[in-house]
């Protein structure tokens, strides 16, 4: 709550939340029992929508304001709408993202795709555009923006998610053997 709140003093006027792994280990780390602090995420993911300001230079104003309000916050700052000016395949520029909730949806997984704000009643806003289930359900599945299965694979070897949170299931594996063990 104490990074939301900075968050809103420090986001007047923008559409954000934080999201992604700060979120989805705070939640599996919960549902497995282990300390809010376990496995924390290597940054805190905030995320914001600016279709008029484009420039780097607004991404690092806002992450230095963020770093001075929280700092025990590791803050990654993205305005989701210039991820298309940095995101290329093959020198390919996808077109531009139209929301955060469009930019929240192309994240890996769709345990992931999550992202709270907080409203200045304090109440929590939460975008999550594949649903929740995933997330508490400890499914971890491809989000549609991730289409090759070797690289989902090999995301998931590199995040260690199995190691760190062993209830997790594969969407894959549910599908083969959709009893419960």
């Amino acid at each position: 709550m104490r990074w939301l709140r900075a968050a809103r003093t420090c986001a007047i006027g923008l559409d954000w939340c934080i999201g992604a792994g700060a979120v989805r280990a705070l939640v599996w780390n919960h549902l497995h029992g282990l300390p809010a602090g376990s496995h924390a995420p290597a940054d805190v993911d905030f995320v914001y929508f600016d279709s008029a300001d484009l420039s780097s230079a607004s991404e690092t104003e806002l992450a230095a304001r963020l770093r001075a309000a929280a700092p025990d916050a590791p803050w990654e700052v993205v305005n989701q709408a210039r991820v298309h000016l940095w995101r290329r395949d093959d020198e390919r520029v996808p077109p531009p993202i139209a929301s955060l909730e469009a930019g929240i949806a192309a994240w890996p997984e769709t345990a992931t795709c999550v992202g709270v704000s907080l409203d200045g009643d304090d109440a929590l806003r939460i975008l999550c555009p594949h649903g929740l289930s995933d997330l508490f359900d400890l499914i971890l599945r491809p989000g549609p923006a991730l289409a090759d299965p070797a690289l989902f694979a090999q995301r998931l070897r590199a995040k260690r998610y199995a190691e760190k949170w062993p209830r997790l299931r594969l969407a894959a594996e549910l599908e083969l053997n959709p009893c419960p063990h």
